[in-house]
């Protein structure tokens, strides 16, 4: 039997939410991977780090508030919480690996189109998995054509993401980026949607069972507290939180704009050259 689904039970409220906390992890993981490219080589890994959990988090959180809104008439539905789970643990390792790629080799050629591949790619992995936690008295079938088009969606978008993310333009260019990128992710989320059929088994009398709200809201609790908290790090200033940019890790940094870099940056060329007079010290005859 046919189950009737849909989407939207609580109207436009749960995609607007899901779309804004896309955003929301997005800018803070964007804004992070940023930062990296314009830190020491020691603080690198912690900024992609917290980048990579920021991006996974807000989309996993994104995903699961959508689905605040999904229903099928019929049969409750239930979630398997170490599936669940385990959905956010392949997004934000997946996610992971394409920003370090991004974060070390650069915005650029073979390492973008790599770690935009496989960072889209996890987007896609969580959400199927995320849909693969869903118990019901029914089947799940999906379109293979739409499927392929929402995954190309998701790769699209992270390559996208990311590539504005090296180009180290300031908080304004990774906000219209995770702008584009919340856009692309809740779309993929809802072409993932669209190519889902739901077939009954109807060997069970329905039951009320609890709402999916009731259900989901516990276990976004997590997900929601860090990005909160990543957001009060992100909003501090990082030369106020881990003091100055190394001058010599953004001239190192591949695919860093040639006006970052010291000869193209004459208050970068004055404050290395007083650096260079400080170690020195005072001129002497000794060390003249």
């Amino acid at each position: 039997m046919q189950g009737t689904v849909d989407g939207f039970s609580y109207g436009l409220v749960t995609p607007l939410v899901a779309y804004l906390m896309a955003c929301l992890g997005g800018a803070l993981g964007l804004r992070c991977t940023t930062r990296s490219m314009l830190v020491a080589q020691s603080w690198r890994p912690g900024w992609l780090a917290l980048g990579s959990a920021a991006i996974g988090s807000g989309i996993w959180t994104m995903h699961f508030i959508a689905m605040m809104g999904f229903t099928i008439r019929g049969t409750p539905i239930h979630y398997d919480m170490p599936m669940t789970f385990a959905s956010l643990a392949v997004a934000i390792v997946m996610v992971g690996i394409g920003i370090f790629i991004v974060g070390y080799k650069g915005a650029r050629g073979t390492a973008l189109f790599t770690g935009g591949t496989i960072t889209g790619l996890g987007i896609a992995s969580m959400h199927y998995l995320g849909m693969a936690s869903m118990s019901l008295d029914g089947k799940l079938e999906y379109n293979t054509l739409t499927v392929g088009i929402s995954v190309a969606i998701a790769m699209a978008a992270a390559t996208a993401a990311l590539w504005a993310a090296g180009q180290v333009r300031g908080l304004l260019w990774s906000v219209g980026a995770s702008l584009v990128m919340g856009l692309a992710v809740s779309g993929m989320h809802y072409t993932g949607m669209a190519a889902l059929s739901v077939h009954l088994h109807g060997t069970a009398e329905p039951t009320a069972g609890q709402s999916p709200a009731a259900l989901l809201a516990p276990m976004l609790i997590g997900p929601l507290a860090f990005l909160l908290l990543a957001g009060v790090v992100v909003m501090f200033d990082p030369l106020i939180v881990m003091g100055k940019p190394s001058v010599v890790a953004v001239e190192q940094r591949p695919g860093i704009p040639a006006h970052t870099h010291t000869a193209h940056n004459p208050q970068r060329m004055r404050l290395r050259a007083r650096r260079t007079v400080e170690h020195r010290g005072p001129r002497t005859p000794q060390n003249r």
